[in-house]
């Protein structure tokens, strides 16, 4: 038996444990923690700005499309020694977790950066990373190596004025991809200056291509107001009513500010972006949940006062909200993340504190715009009205649940034999001699087939009634067994997986597509509990003397062909569907769960996806003309 003693313990030190668990820091080596980098850096530029020490931010990616520069002309970051440590407090930041001025309060009175470890996180993940600083009328400079750093702090010469310039490039052997997306960082950078009001930020983006902007100026004088209208814009939203709700305050006690704009439209979902402390927190926490009952409490007070309550519908949460698109911004002296990458707000007394800002002051706002108010309130028992309507359809497909009885299930549906959810998988396939072939080539016990005939519908702007109209996403609703839209419930769910396959084409990709736009859309929780799968069928057959090899796209295909010591003759065969392929070359290909490929959907995202799902498969053609022409670049070959 091994022995395990206390020299089998490995105590990682510095900024080790960071270069071995980036995803504990940043979430993950993707995109997303690649530029969880850059929002870091630059989440202290508005740290300064935010307390008044800044006004102007300039960010700069650079022509290798590989590295980044953040400045600011905030105080600069202290470069005389600390008192513990025995060096520059400008080292000490940068190499050392959890060190940072932001503790104490004195100041920082709020901040974004509160677990010091961004500035410390970004520089072990960097390949190299350079800090310049201009305070106390000279200019400082420390340059690092993977977290180490390349000498003591140097004074490079006298300078005017203060600031703080971090460049940095993140590290290859970290990352698997180090390009940034500027439209990405663009797109966050635009935020801030909404966030913000006044403050002015500058992207130098090096590395544009074509008629890319190579300079932007961002500064908005309305603040969040301006931010509404992009958003309204953006979502080609119609307002039902004309100027929105809009809340600005500060809370006496604990010295929290509010920030509020709300609109209700004539979408059939609601839409709400919150930030804290200009970090955007896409998974909500206690200051939308204030925010929401604040807004209940108001116009459930409203309409009880006028005597609006509607004949025949009870009006849920749901009804009073759908529709409404908002931005909430919060700044506090103490935000309590969710994890570093900060993406919800636990502190449980911002909930009632933001309760009691907006609540009086929403109530206010109805009763002195009586007709706007009524406007709201007409939206509101429409939208009750539509639940009901949507409600009664759904019974109506679904009254004898797939759950309580087989007998309900679509007739095309080749059901699996298993009891147990977990270990089941429902495949989606496109056309029925692709079903006819993965129906003779599947594991009978564990997976289901469901065919598809032709292309679904487009449900990017279909109301569930509508959707429920539809005979294909019908059966797929009946076969799933966890209803849809407000009466979803993923207990209800009949399969461990839900797998689409379609072929490797475009017209493949389109079916998965809408398909994907239908389960977004409607059934949002199978994908973020992971449930929703792309099988990666191969579009091309390649036989080199004796051996077979499957490629998914060309190049795959091209690696395949370019392998060192393949002998003999070559024959390449290029499938035309699923159809074409005998059952049991789609299962060894495709569905065998030991040598299968499958892609697991999720969402990076949540407001980059919403915008690209509305631009993609929405009712405006103009969206996609220019997602076409700002990507014709990137296409290399088009299948037509």
């Amino acid at each position: 038996m091994a022995s395990y003693t206390a020299k089998d313990i490995t105590v990682l030190e510095g900024l080790e444990p960071v270069r071995r668990r980036p995803g504990m820091y940043i979430g993950g080596v993707g995109s997303s923690g690649l530029h969880h980098l850059v929002w870091e850096v630059l989440d202290n530029s508005v740290d300064e700005a935010m307390n008044g020490h800044a006004s102007h931010i300039e960010v700069t990616l650079h022509a290798d499309g590989a590295s980044m520069t953040v400045s600011d002309d905030g105080r600069g970051i202290p470069v005389d020694k600390h008192p513990t440590t025995k060096t520059s407090a400008l080292e000490v930041i940068f190499t050392t977790l959890h060190a940072g001025g932001k503790f104490e309060g004195q100041n920082y009175k709020t901040a974004g950066g509160l677990h010091g470890v961004g500035a410390s996180v970004v520089n072990a993940l960097s390949r190299e990373l350079v800090a310049t600083i201009k305070r106390d009328g000279a200019t400082w400079q420390q340059k690092y190596k993977q977290g180490v750093p390349q000498g003591d702090v140097k004074k490079l010469g006298p300078a005017r004025g203060t600031g703080t310039t971090v460049f940095f490039r993140p590290d290859s052997t970290i990352f698997p991809k180090t390009q940034f997306e500027a439209a990405v960082i663009r797109e966050r950078i635009e935020v801030s200056s909404y966030l913000h009001k006044g403050l002015k930020v500058v992207f130098e983006n090096e590395a544009a291509i074509g008629d890319e902007p190579r300079h932007e100026e961002f500064q908005h004088s309305e603040g969040i107001a301006d931010y509404l209208k992009k958003i309204l814009t953006e979502r080609h939203a119609r307002a039902v009513h004309e100027q929105p709700f809009t809340v600005t305050r500060d809370h006496d006690e604990t010295g929290l500010k509010l920030d509020v704009v709300l609109q209700w439209t004539e979408s059939t979902d609601e839409h709400l972006r919150s930030y804290v402390n200009g970090i955007p927190t896409g998974s909500g926490g206690t200051h939308e949940n204030g925010l929401r009952a604040g807004l209940g409490k108001a116009i459930r007070n409203f309409i009880e006062t006028h005597t609006l309550s509607p004949k025949g519908v009870t009006l849920t949460a749901e009804d009073l909200r759908e529709g409404m698109t908002g931005v909430l911004s919060i700044f506090i002296a103490e935000p309590q993340f969710q994890g570093q990458t900060k993406d919800r707000l636990n502190n449980p007394e911002v909930s009632n504190i933001v309760d009691s800002m907006v609540r009086p002051a929403l109530e206010h706002w109805l009763n002195q715009n009586r007709s706007t108010a009524e406007q709201i309130i007409a939206r509101i028992i429409l939208a009750a009205r539509a639940r009901e309507a949507s409600r009664a359809a759904q019974a109506e497909v679904t009254r004898k649940s797939a759950t309580s009885s087989r007998l309900t299930l679509p007739g095309k549906l080749s059901d699996c034999t298993s009891p147990g959810r977990e270990e089941s998988e429902l495949f989606i396939v496109e056309g029925d001699s692709a079903g006819g072939s993965a129906k003779q080539g599947r594991d009978r016990a564990r997976q289901a087939i469901l065919p598809l005939r032709g292309k679904v519908l487009n449900t990017e702007s279909a109301s569930t009634a509508k959707v429920l109209e539809n005979k294909e996403l019908s059966d797929l609703v009946t076969a799933l067994g966890c209803g849809i839209g407000k009466g979803f419930e993923l207990s209800r769910l009949r399969y461990g997986r839900v797998i689409i396959l379609a072929d490797a084409d475009s017209d493949g990709h389109h079916i998965a597509t809408l398909l994907l736009t239908f389960i977004y859309r409607h059934m949002p929780q199978l994908i973020t509990a992971g449930r929703v799968y792309l099988a990666q069928p191969p579009l091309y057959r390649i036989d080199i003397g004796k051996e077979t090899f499957w490629a998914t796209d060309d190049h795959h295909r091209d690696q395949i062909l370019g392998r060192p010591g393949a002998k003999g003759k070559v024959d390449i065969t290029r499938f035309k569907g699923l159809g074409e392929m005998m059952p049991k070359v789609l299962w060894e290909t495709t569905m065998n769960p030991r040598t299968r490929r499958l892609l697991r959907v999720g969402i990076e995202d949540a407001i980059v996806t919403d915008r690209i799902i509305n631009e993609l498969m929405g009712k405006d053609p103009s969206a996609r003309f220019r997602f076409i022409m700002e990507h014709a670049e990137a296409a290399e070959e088009l299948d037509v």
